[in-house]
């Protein structure tokens, strides 16, 4: 069930240097990518159904079309200011195969015209920052980077500090320029990002790492993963109550549930499985009952309602408190919005003091449906998709297991 692309040199030691990582194949996309046009690498990155694989899932190959169609000074900016609990797969690049995602870059920006590129790293990511920055320096003693390459580009790390808001691009691009975290309105056409008025892409980690397998061995090889609207692979991430947590890269479409058993080693402690949430804690959660038709891909997870996100389940076992459990997530959603839009910023406020009475068990019929009330408020009021995700989440818990919320109740 494992297929390897991105995580291909995960296991080879001291695969973050320079020499193991030219010897297991690194850089070797390069050749062929400047033999050919740009336009002709953005129709493959197009033609391979390349989906985003930081939560939004959209088409790449449409993002590097419109940068590239734009006049100006160009960016790229990749993503990895990885803060969505229950994710954790960027890391695993940016630590044990840095190269990988330095040479997509080149590739990303030599489709895009861009010769600057920027990566906006969790600024709790210190150790992982720092094997990445020691590889970007090795990329320029190379010649692979700087003055001396077949195209140049210039790659500078930027760390944030701690705020899980600066993930949404527009935020984070707010952050790069010096200013507050704060999202921004979207255009209502087709439009790059911008990094001081000039257009920008900004991609997910592992979206520009998938980028060399797909421009050396072209878009069908990738196309032979995953399903026919979720092609290739994904790095998911499955923590909690499981027996093997961990980062394991499988094809888009398998089973969730011959997933957590078979990659994951089933629920830990021999204990029945009650729910999962299944692609970070934005995602709204699913009972026992509804994994039996579940998915790894966009499609199904969505018409199931709830989403693949950034591919992070967390697994719950039959003793876990969904009322807990949503206190754990709401107290995160307070303490993380960046109070830009007052649905938010009083809506997580005001749901996460609510739950405080629902955990004490002297919750009212009145707080059960102020909750509702609040949830709906939140939703698409507000500029950025922070909102909306914390209200589907309260949502979720509510639909499915609302009979333990009504057993705090006086």
């Amino acid at each position: 069930m494992i297929t390897r692309i991105v995580s291909n040199n995960f296991e080879i030691p001291d695969s973050h240097t320079m020499d193991v990582a030219l010897s297991n194949g690194r850089y070797s996309s390069l050749k062929p990518v400047f033999e050919k046009e740009p336009q002709e690498l953005i129709d493959i990155i197009k033609a391979s159904g390349l989906r985003g694989k930081g939560g939004g899932g959209a088409a790449a190959g449409n993002k590097w079309q419109i940068v590239s169609d734009w006049e100006g000074t160009k960016y790229v900016v990749v993503n990895a200011d990885e803060s969505e609990p229950g994710t954790f797969k960027d890391r695993r690049i940016l630590s044990l195969d840095p190269h990988l995602l330095i040479e997509g870059i080149i590739a990303t920006c030599y489709a895009v015209g861009s010769n600057t590129s920027y990566i906006y790293v969790r600024g709790e990511y210190e150790e992982f920052s720092d094997i990445l920055q020691d590889s970007i320096d090795e990329a320029y003693e190379k010649n692979f980077l700087g003055v001396g390459a077949q195209y140049r580009v210039d790659i500078t790390i930027h760390r944030g500090a701690g705020a899980y808001i600066c993930g949404e691009k527009s935020a984070l691009l707010e952050s790069l320029e010096g200013n507050r975290g704060h999202p921004r309105l979207k255009p209502h056409s087709p439009k790059p990002e911008f990094y001081f008025n000039e257009p920008t892409l900004v991609n997910n980690v592992e979206t520009i790492a998938s980028v060399p397998f797909i421009l050396e061995n072209g878009a069908e090889a990738y196309r032979a993963y995953g399903t026919e609207k979720s092609p290739g692979t994904m790095l998911f991430g499955i923590s909690g109550n499981i027996t093997k947590p961990g980062i394991y890269e499988v094809e888009f479409g398998v089973s969730m549930l011959e997933y957590i058993e078979k990659v994951g080693g089933g629920v830990k402690n021999g204990k029945k499985l009650k729910a999962v949430i299944p692609g970070g804690a934005s995602t709204p959660i699913l009972p026992f009952e509804m994994l039996k038709e579940a998915r790894l891909d966009y499609e199904n997870l969505r018409d199931l309602g709830s989403a693949l996100g950034t591919g992070g389940m967390i697994v719950m076992d039959e003793d876990a408190s969904m009322v807990k459990a949503l206190k754990n997530l709401l107290r995160f959603y307070h303490h993380e919005s960046c109070g830009q839009c007052t649905p938010c910023r009083e809506g997580t406020s005001w749901s996460d003091k609510i739950l405080d009475r629902f955990v004490a068990k002297r919750a009212t019929m009145e707080d059960l449906e102020m909750l509702r009330s609040v949830s709906k408020t939140m939703n698409g009021k507000t500029i950025c998709v922070f909102a909306p995700a914390a209200s589907g989440v309260i949502d979720g818990f509510l639909k499915h297991f609302e009979s333990e919320f009504l057993e705090c109740i006086v």
